[in-house]
Formats: structure tokens, sequence, C-alpha cells
């Protein structure tokens, strides 16, 4: 670090803060640290660094499933974030089983990560962890009464918004599409979409990847059987496999059955026909994530949640259940 400073003209507490708090260094002294260090062909020891009581530059980020473009969207949020502060991200999957998720917090709190971002299976071990002195943030789920950080969207409203819209459209006998073992976001979709439109009729896959979008599809002769006017699909990975299975049935979409996604992921639009979906802000998700997670470390810092309001995008995939008697 005495070799970087002097090829740079500069302190050696300046090239520390560039190392572990860029953001607090001026760009252009940034930049000329960076090229001495290139230079010269310094690389920190990152866990010597630790032991000097230096925060280590690795967030762990445990989601879902990283292959679901929601997921994949968030992670990018909080990925562009961090990367300001000089962080990197490491990403892992639980695939919604718990043991899972409790191996890879072991594995990440005992490699001194600077923090985790999560979306929990199961939020009950999460506190004791904070305590143990490794910042934990909650994505995609409401701080309720844990002493934690939070990020979430109200999605018992994303879930009313859905069924309101079907019910100004005249549709009574609704289906919703969720999943054996619901996610705590998906179980609040539901409560949302039952409290707008009354009863539902239940519908339950296997949302465990890879296998989401396949059950969707299989489930479609499963749904036509029970005679829904309209389906609410617990995402938009859930619709688009439904949307094949009910084309591979002859079964037109809105014209016979009207199908509501949830995320507004990019493909949604391009869909045929284009489905109506309730949009998350995907991205400012991972990046609210992130900024509290960086706010952790700061003198004062209490912790908070950020709720974030859904919208629904209305587009082809759905309609009237009898537009010409309704519309007169």
């Amino acid at each position: 670090m005495r070799e970087v400073a002097s090829a740079a003209g500069v302190s050696v507490s300046t090239v520390a803060n560039v190392l572990s708090r860029p953001a607090i260094v001026a760009p252009a002294t940034v930049e000329r640290v960076r090229r001495a260090i290139d230079e010269v062909g310094y690389v920190p020891n990152g866990p010597a660094r630790q032991l000097r009581g230096r925060p280590s530059p690795i967030v762990g980020s445990v989601t879902l499933d990283l292959a679901n473009p929601f997921h994949a969207e968030v992670n990018r949020g909080i990925e562009d974030r961090l990367a300001e502060a000089g962080c990197v991200l490491l990403t892992c999957s639980t695939d919604l089983r718990p043991a899972t998720e409790t191996r890879l917090l072991r594995v990440l709190e005992q490699q001194g990560v600077r923090g985790i971002i999560i979306s929990p299976a199961d939020a009950a071990q999460l506190p004791a962890i904070s305590r143990r002195g490794t910042p934990v943030v909650l994505l995609d789920h409401p701080k309720e009464r844990l002493d934690l950080c939070a990020v979430a969207v109200d999605d018992v409203l994303g879930g009313r918004l859905a069924g309101e819209h079907l019910r100004a459209r005249g549709h009574r006998r609704i289906a919703y599409l969720g999943a054996t073992v619901d996610p705590a976001p998906v179980a609040r979709r539901r409560a949302g979409l039952r409290a707008a439109v009354g009863e539902i009729i239940d519908v339950r896959v296997d949302m465990h990847p890879p296998s989401l979008g396949a059950a969707a599809a299989a489930a479609a002769e499963r749904i036509v059987a029970l005679a829904p006017t309209a389906v609410v699909c617990l995402n938009d990975t859930a619709a688009l496999g439904l949307l094949d299975g009910l084309a591979a049935l002859g079964v037109r979409v809105p014209a016979d059955l009207s199908v509501v996604g949830y995320d507004d992921l990019p493909f949604a639009r391009r869909l045929a026909p284009a489905l109506t979906t309730v949009r998350q802000p995907t991205y400012q998700l991972g990046q609210a994530a992130a900024e509290l997670l960086l706010d952790e470390e700061r003198p004062g810092h209490t912790h908070r949640e950020v709720r974030f309001q859904p919208s629904l995008v209305v587009r082809s995939s759905t309609t009237y259940i009898d537009e010409h008697r309704l519309t007169g």
C-alpha cells in the first residue's frame, strides 16, 4: 500500500479508503490510485484486511431462484448499488428449501461477509445472525416484528388490484394459480385477491425450480376442468407456462379465459396476447436493499422498512366476461 501511495502521490490512508470506501474519495483521486494499483501490481489480502478490522467487500445475496427473471433483475439492482461502494455480490439460490437456506447462511456467516440480503424461506433464524454481527436485510419480505431492515412490496394490494380489475370486467369465478409451498409474498397476493373477489378457486403447483413453468403448463387442463372465467397467477413465469398449456388445449386467451400475471417482467408485453400483470419496481427493490445494507455500518443506524406500491398494467390477456352485454 505504501508503494501504491507513493506512485499515486497520496497518503496510505487515502489508498485504504479507495479500497474500502471509494465513495468518500474524489473520483479523480480514485482513478489515480487505481492506476497506481495496476502499475504496482498490488492485490489486497482480504482475510488480512478483515483481521485489521476492515469490512469485507463481499455481500451475500440469498434468493429463492436466480434463474427466475424477477430475482435476476432484483439482484442486478443490488449489484449495481454495491459496486458504487466497492463491494462484490455473491448470490446463492435456496430453491425454497429451508435446509439449503440454513446451510448457505452458515457458510456466508463463517466467511465474514459484509452483510446478507435475503428473500427468506424461513426468517426466524435471521435476527440471531444479525445479533452475532452480520447485518441482514430482508428482501421482498416485510419487517413485521423482526428487528431487521426490510424492503417489501405491498403484495396484498397487488392481489387486490388484480381482483378488482377482473370484477370490473364481470368475472366472478376466478382461480388463483399458486404454489404447493407458499413463499410469503405469494400467500399475501392470494389474500389480497380473496379480499377483492370473495371465494377463489385455489389451484396449486410445485414451484421448486426449475419446474414452475412446466408445472403451470401441466396445470392448464386441471384449471380448465374447474371452469373459471379468469386465472390470476403467482408470477409472470407461471403465467407464461399457463399460456403455453392453454394454447396446447386450444383454449383462447382472453376469449375463453382471462389470465393475469404478477411482476411485469420484460417478456410480459411481448407475449401473444400481451400479459395483463401487476407491476413491481424490481430493480428499485434491489437498489433499496443494498442501500439499507450499506447504511448498517453508519453511526446511529436504526432498522427500518422501505415499502413499495405495485400497480396494475392492463394488456390484452384479460377481457370482459360478456363484453357485448356489459357494454350494451
